[in-house]
């Protein structure tokens, strides 16, 4: 049985960052335009901003698909002796659970615009088939979902930082380094 590598690949490292980059500024984009922008003062820029939001966060769902594609088909470094198996437990599942929520916030994202009869558009290029038609009841379950989801996926995004902090800075191993570094 051939040892596991001790880095992503290249291509599993431009994904990670690539979709940390842009959760990171949807997210932030989001919060903005959700709580300091209103329709009654600045309208047509908070519509221009939720806009951009939709553009940037709907490339997440291709971008997951890819790297869930990606990482099966590619052999990953193994966590480190040292962690309890406890820790690699809490570790993948804390992993799963990224996955679970970065697939589930632009999903209802689009679910959310669509039935507030919006597009849901990817990059300023095109819109992803509108599955649902304008529906307000609809509206009123994603909307609420959207936002709880969103900031259960910010926690996580920030637990994940800070364990790959704890990993570089205090246990000293391979963790940080094998997302960052080739051989």
């Amino acid at each position: 049985m051939a040892s596991s590598p001790q880095y992503y690949t290249r291509t599993a490292q431009i994904l990670h960052w690539l979709m940390a980059i842009i959760f990171i500024a949807a997210w932030m984009i989001g919060f903005y335009s959700g709580n300091f922008l209103s329709y009654e003062n600045d309208g047509s820029f908070k519509g221009d901003v939720i806009t951009l939001h939709k553009n940037i966060a709907t490339t997440i769902i291709f971008l997951v698909v890819i790297r869930l594609f990606w990482r099966y088909t590619h052999p990953v470094p193994q966590l480190p002796e040292t962690m309890s198996p406890a820790m690699k437990t809490f570790a993948h599942i804390g992993h799963l659970a990224l996955y679970l929520i970065l697939l589930a916030m632009p999903i209802t994202g689009c679910l959310y615009s669509w039935s507030a009869g919006h597009p849901a558009p990817v990059l300023y290029l095109f819109n992803i088939p509108q599955l649902i038609g304008e529906n307000p009841e609809v509206t009123a379950i994603v909307k609420p979902l959207h936002i709880y989801i969103s900031w259960i996926a910010g926690f996580l995004v920030v637990g994940h930082l800070l364990a790959a902090l704890k990993h570089h800075f205090i246990d000293k191993d391979n963790v940080l380094r094998s997302m960052t570094r080739q051989r």
